[in-house]
């Protein structure tokens, strides 16, 4: 299949534009022609994830574009990094890798790219519009932008997502187009169902285990309270899957109808979810019972929201000032300055709730003690703590999280 050059791809490509952009778009060209692109699109805005450190590989790629004085073409927002610049004294790295982790995000900056370190660029200025062309990655995000805004992106990886930010454009192919967005298998749940957090996540851990490359299509899920839940549903079937689309029938922009989410075509397959099948999918993420010690709380992966900290800052007259185990929460420094500048987090120390930016904790070592149970809200950090960071993990809903870190151990359901 021939790939379609316009002018100015070429003239990027012969090096008219110096050397950082030619690699970029070389690398591109090949990736466009790999997955089957007859041309390339323009785009509105990127989200790149190679600021987590990982090795020298691509430590070196960032630099090498560096080096070739490159700079992004269009609105660049960055994913976490392995370090909290701005509470630096939170993460305990060797100094062998310390240097390194930083000095990738410092030259992701270089680039042009925002400062934004989060892993939800949606709470963001640069959330992007509904059917804008973008090239994002990271899971969580693509999966929101492409179901919850309905713009248009494709689940780009390292790199690739930073070549296309270098040239400002990408392969017309998958989910940039609208003929490749129609859902494929029906979930349906059965029986009624009160939107709680935790609904959402069980959703998404069973979406995503059984859609495989298909694009679900989720009908009878309540009305959801806030984005935030969607937002939860949509990193929990990236997680357990490949999911980067997902339609809720009367929720999502392309799924007013169920007939509009097919675009009249039958499901290929139907999957029905009881609340037995979520109770099961939520009992996963946990490894100990209730009553279990803590030894502390980490909420917000995907990063929490503006309005999850409105939600969570009256909750903590549950817990005795000077008393209570450490609560993480992860969030974006843009949403961080707002609460700052709201004076919202005058008083939080009291409770020992401890704020982390830039970065997440289930991806560096930040928590104090990693020798026990940590409590959380959130399935993607429930799935993969135990295996990046060896702790014990217990989930709940929000408000179970706070009343266990104020008496040290697991307890959930209602007071």
């Amino acid at each position: 299949m021939t790939l379609e050059l316009m002018a100015g791809d070429q003239s990027m490509l012969q090096g008219e534009h110096g050397p950082a952009v030619a690699a970029a778009m070389k690398i591109l060209v090949a990736f466009s022609k790999a997955v089957g692109a007859r041309k390339l699109l323009d785009i509105a805005g990127a989200h790149i994830d190679g600021c987590l450190y990982h090795g020298q590989a691509g430590f070196d790629f960032v630099e090498r574009l560096v080096e070739g004085g490159g700079s992004v073409r269009v609105p660049t927002t960055l994913n976490v990094g392995s370090f909290d610049l701005i509470h630096p004294g939170l993460v305990k790295m060797p100094a062998a890798e310390e240097v390194p982790a930083r000095r990738l995000m410092k030259a992701h900056l270089e680039l042009g790219c925002q400062a934004t370190f989060t892993c939800a660029p949606y709470q963001t200025r640069f959330r992007p519009a509904f059917g804008e062309q973008i090239a994002w990655g990271e899971s969580n995000a693509i999966v929101f932008a492409n179901s919850v805004i309905g713009a248009r992106t494709n689940r780009y990886g390292d790199f690739i997502d930073l070549c296309c930010a270098m040239t400002g454009r990408a392969p017309a192919w998958g989910l940039h187009l609208s003929e490749n967005r129609r859902g494929q298998i029906l979930f349906e749940l059965t029986g009624s169902f009160e939107p709680t957090d935790a609904l959402f996540v069980g959703v998404g851990l069973i979406i995503g285990q059984a859609s495989r490359d298909r694009i679900p299509v989720i009908s009878g899920l309540p009305q959801p309270r806030d984005e935030d839940q969607l937002k939860a549903l949509g990193a929990a079937a990236a997680t357990t899957g490949a999911v980067a689309l997902f339609h809720a029938v009367g929720i999502t922009p392309e799924a007013k109808t169920l007939d509009e989410a097919f675009r009249g075509k039958a499901p290929e397959e139907t999957i029905r979810i009881s609340r037995a099948d979520i109770d099961h999918a939520l009992a996963r993420l946990s490894s100990v019972p209730d009553g279990a010690p803590l030894v502390a709380v980490s909420l917000g992966t995907p990063h929490f929201s503006h309005h999850e900290w409105m939600r969570l800052l009256p909750m903590l007259r549950h817990i005795a000032p000077g008393r209570g185990i450490p609560i993480y929460v992860n969030t974006g420094r843009a949403t961080l300055t707002r609460l700052k500048d709201e004076g919202e987090l005058e008083s939080v120390k009291a409770f020992n709730l401890i704020p982390v930016t830039d970065t997440c904790t289930y991806v560096t070592t930040i928590i104090e003690r990693l020798d026990g149970v940590v409590m959380t809200n959130s399935g993607k950090w429930a799935h993969y703590a135990p295996g990046n960071i060896g702790v014990s993990v217990a989930f709940g809903e929000m408000e179970d999280c706070i009343r266990s870190a104020a008496v040290g151990h697991v307890v959930r359901g209602a007071p």
